[in-house]
């Protein structure tokens, strides 16, 4: 029997990663809101790696943290190994990846939580929505309890209609034995809302006690401190002892390895044609690198630690969904995993998602005002994904809530930005994946200037912090000083006395004992030469001063960057009303009237960027709005 249970300024649905971050937004944002979870025990749960971060992926989570986001901090705090990524090339693909500890990860943030004011957390499975006059007014649970509000976030991740697949079991279910959300697609489609279906997976988990190491490589962390959050955070395992990070372990897989997965491949379900759900292309199964790359003798696996204490050990690029036994083959066929135990076995899940077209910038459902989703449920991959879409979709539900106009990010303000436009723009086919390659402003959206770039709009939100907010503020003005120290007095010379280091041998000492390939790849060591050249930035912190170097390196270019983005706003600031009627506009090509009316651009530089609309159809676009701009004198 429904019966009802409260009334709420926001209600959260799920709480993943996505979840998590859409609460805390908009509590903090002072609306009364309300967090339903399946189970309070796997509150921003790990599910598949034990890790945050990567290109594009590392660039996120600093996002979020410039925000007043939480991920950043928690991944600090609970970070087993830092390891910047790409240091080789050039800073717009450098990126930050921290194993973090699975269980202190849930643990640290379901007390954040718990102590989060205007927030309440309860354990439910919810059913179905509740519209009325097509707009949202709450949520039902199983037990049939009704909250109401008129902004409801959905981040249900993998659970819609989630089933389980390992080889021929198949069964209803949610990652790691949670249950699925069976009747909350049927909810959605009842309300005109499009859904489709896709697939991710997982490897198996090995107990680490059954490892021979010594045929493997051993990936220790880096000895600098990185850390995701602006703000001063530290491991609560290792502290600043980098020693007693956790270290990774590299292997191989081998001829026999790939003789077994050949010889069962009928027992493979996605090639037996018993899943239906897309796959994400960049994160293929073990069973399909093995037939696309048939000419690869090995393919690279890594043993990635779950826990400080944890027995378990994640076995990355490894990803199956073969028959229980044929993963224990597959395992003990790989060196040093001979006499591997498996605790886990790897499985595959299908799960129904939103097509992402039917959203808004803002991530609300235009069809269903008040209802905002965000996540994988939008059909993407990856835990900073979702944590950003869910931050977006937590604020600019407060805001509606709050009688305020929607917070909106545009390519050329972050990653987070280009990810929303992505999905709502150009739709998906698989799952979606942030790559660096996506962004054409990536040397102005570096990892390293992501406060430089959004704390200001996150203070004007509302979600950035006193204490943030000052040292932003401190941040800001060093950064400015140093710029303007090394333009006056230190990077010509500078330059010369570098030419004079790179003229050496590069195996030989320079002055005062600096090889010039380390001045080259370690940003530290070239900093440190600098600080001996000119003694005033020993008081500046090593972030600044990189960051300062990179932007005082790259000025010519990013200067360009930046003229490109200042052109193409240009079309950003073209509005298209919602009431604007593509069939009646003469002109445009079918296929780009259809995309038109499907996504519904809210401005022409979003129109120029849908598949299927070509610049003609952005020229007839002008020309109708130079016509009802001049009809409206």
């Amino acid at each position: 029997m429904e019966y009802f249970a409260g009334k709420y300024d926001v209600i959260v649905v799920g709480a993943g990663h996505a979840g998590c971050e859409a609460s805390l937004a908009a509590a903090r944002l002072g609306c009364k809101t309300l967090l339903i979870t399946i189970n309070l025990d796997t509150i921003a749960h790990m599910p598949c790696n034990p890790s945050l971060g990567g290109p594009a992926k590392g660039h996120l989570v600093r996002e979020i943290d410039a925000l007043g986001g939480q991920m950043g901090i928690v991944a600090d705090e609970t970070s087993l190994q830092v390891k910047m990524l790409n240091t080789g090339k050039g800073p717009a693909v450098q990126a930050l990846r921290i194993q973090s500890d699975k269980q202190a990860y849930h643990s640290r943030m379901r007390d954040i939580l718990l102590e989060q004011p205007n927030l309440t957390i309860s354990q439910g499975l919810v059913e179905r929505l509740v519209v009325d006059k097509n707009r949202i007014t709450g949520v039902v649970t199983r037990t049939g309890a009704r909250f109401e509000s008129e902004n409801v976030v959905l981040t249900s991740g993998t659970y819609l209609r989630g089933r389980i697949i390992i080889g021929s079991a198949m069964y209803q279910g949610g990652p790691n034995g949670q249950l699925p959300a069976m009747s909350l697609s049927d909810s959605l489609k009842d309300f005109g809302v499009e859904l489709g279906r896709f697939k991710t997976g997982t490897p198996p988990r090995i107990q680490r006690q059954s490892v021979d190491y010594s045929k493997f490589c051993i990936q220790p962390g880096d000895d600098t401190p990185w850390r995701f959050s602006f703000l001063p955070t530290e491991s609560e395992f290792w502290h600043n002892d980098l020693s007693k990070q956790v270290p990774c372990w590299l292997g191989y897989t081998a001829t026999q390895t790939h003789d077994i997965i050949r010889e069962n491949l009928y027992r493979a379900p996605m090639y037996s044609g018993e899943i239906e759900g897309i796959g994400p292309r960049y994160c293929p199964s073990i069973e399909d690198k093995v037939v696309r790359f048939a000419q690869r003798e090995a393919h690279q696996i890594f043993l990635e630690p779950e826990g400080w204490r944890s027995d378990e050990l994640y076995v990355a690029g490894l990803s199956t969904s073969m028959p229980e036994e044929v993963q224990v083959q597959i395992l003990q066929s790989i060196p040093g995993l001979e006499h591997v135990q498996m605790l886990r076995p790897g499985y595959a899940i299908e799960y129904d998602y939103v097509l992402p077209h039917q959203l808004s910038l803002s991530l609300e459902v235009r069809q269903l005002p008040g209802l905002f989703t965000a996540g994988q449920l939008n059909g993407t991959s990856g835990y900073e994904e979702a944590a950003a879409q869910g931050l977006l979709a937590g604020i600019n539900a407060a805001l509606r809530a709050l009688g305020k106009d929607p917070f909106i990010l545009l390519r050329s303000d972050g990653y987070l930005g280009v990810l929303v436009d992505d999905l709502v723009t150009k739709g998906v086919k698989e799952p979606y994946r942030l790559l660096t390659s996506r962004a054409e402003y990536r040397l102005v959206l570096r990892q390293d200037n992501a406060d430089l770039r959004l704390t200001e709009k996150g203070r004007a939100v509302g979600l950035v912090s006193d204490e943030r907010w000052q040292r932003f503020q401190v941040k800001k003005n060093n950064f400015k000083h140093i710029k303007e120290l090394w333009k006056s007095t230190v990077f010509s010379p500078l330059r010369e006395d570098l030419h004079l280091v790179m003229a050496e041998a590069k195996s030989t000492p320079t002055r005062g004992g600096i090889r010039a390939e380390d001045l080259i790849r370690r940003p530290e060591i070239f900093l440190s030469h600098l600080v001996k050249l000119l003694p005033e930035l020993e008081a500046f912190d090593l972030e600044v001063l990189e960051e300062a170097e990179i932007e005082t390196k790259y000025a010519g270019y990013i200067e360009k960057q930046w003229a490109d983005i200042e052109k193409f706003s240009k079309l950003e600031a073209r509005r298209l009303a919602n009431i604007l009627n593509y069939e009646e506009i003469r002109g445009l090509s079918t296929e780009g009237r259809q995309r038109l009316m499907e996504v519904q651009p809210q401005n022409l530089g979003q129109a120029s960027r849908i598949t299927g609309v070509s610049p003609a159809d952005i020229s007839v676009l002008l020309v109708s709005l130079e016509q009802q701009r001049r009809g409206r004198k």
